[in-house]
């Protein structure tokens, strides 16, 4: 009995870690990450609820960011061409946050614990980065291609500007704004 209990218990935190297949499509990415005491859904409409931003600019932030993957990192440099070197920045997991935001969010939030790598406390720092773009630069909480634009460059970096010259934040701002599009829809057909 022992036994059956630990192997349930290792599938169950395994199904957790693993990447979703599908990831164009939310309600399946939903089905797929759905565990005994909740799962993404839950965990994307508790953000929803707490700051105000529609779990589909959620899910499409964290798409675009690292494909839902936990433990994704930016590629390393190469040292001569060929010697892996350091990484272009700090971030990491499925938010991709920075070292230095991460411990703006726990500070400001008193989220201690939170890990990068869990899905719960990415997704809640995603709506309070969103939030705060609010706050900060007034963008609505429902204007994904603009809050993306903030995530990407940063609060202060938007509110300079800096993406009106930069052609690949613009275009990954429209993509992250066409995923939350069709990620509305989705949730709307499958009944999210």
């Amino acid at each position: 009995m022992r036994a059956i209990v630990l192997l349930s218990l290792a599938l169950v935190l395994s199904a957790c870690a693993s990447t979703p297949a599908r990831i164009n499509n939310v309600c399946s990415v939903f089905d797929q990450k759905q565990g005994p005491f909740g799962g993404w859904y839950t965990q994307a409409k508790r953000t929803e609820r707490q700051y105000g931003v529609p779990a589909s600019i959620l899910m499409a932030t964290i798409r675009i960011e690292s494909g839902f993957q936990s433990s994704v990192r930016p590629p390393r440099t190469k040292l001569l061409g060929i010697i892996p070197w350091k990484r272009k920045s700090s971030a990491y997991g499925y938010s991709q946050a920075l070292d230095g935001t991460w411990e703006r969010y726990k500070r400001e939030t008193g989220n201690w614990s939170a890990r990068r790598s869990s899905f719960a406390d990415a997704v809640n720092f995603v709506g309070w980065y969103h939030y705060t773009s609010n706050q900060t630069n007034g963008i609505p909480l429902n204007d994904a291609y603009n809050l993306y634009l903030a995530y990407y460059a940063g609060h202060a970096g938007y509110s300079r500007g800096v993406w009106r010259s930069n052609p690949g934040m613009q275009k990954s701002a429209r993509k992250a704004a066409g995923m939350a599009n069709s990620y509305a829809a989705q949730m709307k057909s499958c009944g999210r």
